[in-house]
């Protein structure tokens, strides 16, 4: 059989699969939009709560009690300046974006990631879908996505939520197989039970790793914030979207610079978030 007749079987059973989700899936995906949503509106709704000298106070004392004053400083003056190019409302959009996507993306990713690490044959059998979520363009995540849940913030967070879930799922696996033998032994030689050796010895040795897993779960749903903005998410993926269609130099420039801000800023405070959980395992 030519093989040009069995792509186009496979395209065309694929689009008819789907077409018949979407027409008989509304008692599914009406209420998981309705969801997702309220979700992300309430986060938004809080963000954008008090004045924004508040949101940039917090991250200034987020940055001094985690890294040092200058660093909390520079954190308050850069979330200053997001507000100063007038892009306040956009940003604290992306902000709800990334973080509910995260969140959501941990919620599930370190469950299976602890899972993973104490299953050998389940790691091994997740880590080639991890592989090909990690190897296919981000953009690819949204054409599902908007055949069954529409255009708006319900369909960037999906999107984004199946890009930040690996790195939660392959470093909390990471962790939890980190756990010294000589650890483990003394466990049982004391005579531990199961959870008692998962919340006094896995764990502890596990943390790090799964911090380092949160702050690259963040930093790959920021990665996927300008390509949300095609299917009407808000906030600053959008606003550059529409910039670059109408050749707005300006608006597209100012925007990608308040994602860098607010990319830094997360970066830096998860990182360092990291390194003290680690010294404290240690």
């Amino acid at each position: 059989m030519d093989i040009s007749v069995i792509a186009d079987t496979f395209d065309a059973w694929t689009d008819d699969a789907l077409g018949w989700i979407s027409d008989n899936g509304d008692w599914l995906f009406d209420p998981l939009r309705a969801a997702l949503e309220g979700t992300y509106n309430g986060v938004l709704w809080l963000l954008q709560l008090p004045p924004f000298y508040v949101i940039a106070i917090i991250g200034a004392l987020l940055g001094w009690r985690l890294i040092n004053l200058g660093s909390g400083l520079l954190a308050g003056l850069a979330l200053f300046f997001c507000a100063v190019m007038g892009l306040w409302n956009e940003t604290m959009s992306t902000l709800a974006l990334v973080t509910t996507a995260t969140i959501f993306a941990l919620m599930i990713g370190i469950p299976l990631g602890i899972v993973a690490g104490f299953l050998q044959w389940f790691d091994r059998f997740l880590e080639p879908i991890l592989d090909l979520i990690q190897t296919l363009p981000p953009y690819i995540y949204l054409l599902p996505a908007i055949a069954l849940l529409g255009f708006g913030p319900a369909t960037a967070l999906v999107a984004t939520f199946v890009v930040a879930a690996p790195p939660a799922i392959r470093l909390t696996s990471l962790g939890i197989r980190m756990t010294p033998p000589a650890f483990i032994e003394l466990g049982q030689a004391s005579g531990l039970t199961p959870w008692q050796m998962f919340t006094k010895i896995r764990l502890p040795f596990a943390i790090p790793s799964v911090m380092a897993g949160v702050n690259q779960s963040l930093m790959m749903a920021f990665g996927m914030v300008v390509i949300a903005g095609i299917v009407g998410s808000g906030g600053l993926g959008e606003t550059i979207y529409g910039a670059v269609r109408t050749l707005d130099m300006a608006t597209s420039i100012n925007a990608a610079i308040a994602i860098v801000i607010l990319t830094m800023v997360l970066d830096r405070l998860t990182q360092s978030a990291a390194r003290r959980t680690k010294v404290g395992a240690r």
